[in-house]
């Protein structure tokens, strides 16, 4: 069935509501963006793909006081719950009972992009900044590169740079994690 977006904007507590009631499916591809619903690109063969590279080499590199969150929802402020395509969450009280991570909870916000590019990183990753998420990474698989963002602010990230393939990438909050380009970009 079609889905038929409603006229926002909403609060990430609406949004919920609106599940709840039936409204919209845990079948629906849609994330709250400033107050939106926005239904989602579908995901293509290159997307996923990256995304399953990037969940292997992440969840095999990364410490075990940490964990990583494939496209599931961070709530950022009352009007914004994206689902990144990955998250590297550290949550200090343990991962028992129903909880949604916030921006406190993420050192590092992951988005793949292919047909998504503009939305992702003109649209999502200024919010991630201006929710305090310390590092975001924008994997451009169409254009092989990836942008890593860090400093954030509420006007966005003071600091980028864009890697391609023979660079390397170390999150700055995730200890001991190097991944090469190569390994991200196929």
């Amino acid at each position: 069935m079609a889905l038929h977006l409603l006229p926002g904007p909403f609060t990430v507590d609406a949004y919920h509501r609106l599940a709840e009631l039936g409204v919209l499916d845990e079948d629906d591809r849609v994330e709250l963006l400033d107050g939106q619903i926005v239904e989602m690109t579908p995901i293509g063969g290159a997307h996923a793909a990256c995304v399953i590279r990037l969940t292997d080499l992440l969840s095999r590199r990364a410490g075990s006081d940490t964990n990583v969150s494939v496209q599931n929802p961070v709530v950022l402020a009352e009007r914004w719950e994206p689902q990144p395509d990955l998250a590297v969450l550290r949550r200090p009280g343990g991962l028992s009972g129903a909880w949604l991570p916030s921006a406190q909870d993420v050192l590092l916000v992951i988005e793949v992009a292919d047909t998504s590019l503009e939305r992702d990183r003109d649209l999502k990753i200024p919010r991630y900044a201006a929710a305090g998420i310390p590092e975001a990474w924008l994997v451009d698989v169409v254009g092989d590169a990836i942008t890593i963002y860090r400093e954030p602010g509420p006007d966005g990230y003071s600091d980028s740079v864009t890697v391609t393939r023979g660079d390397t990438l170390r999150p700055l909050l995730v200890a001991g994690v190097a991944i090469a380009a190569n390994e991200i970009l196929g």
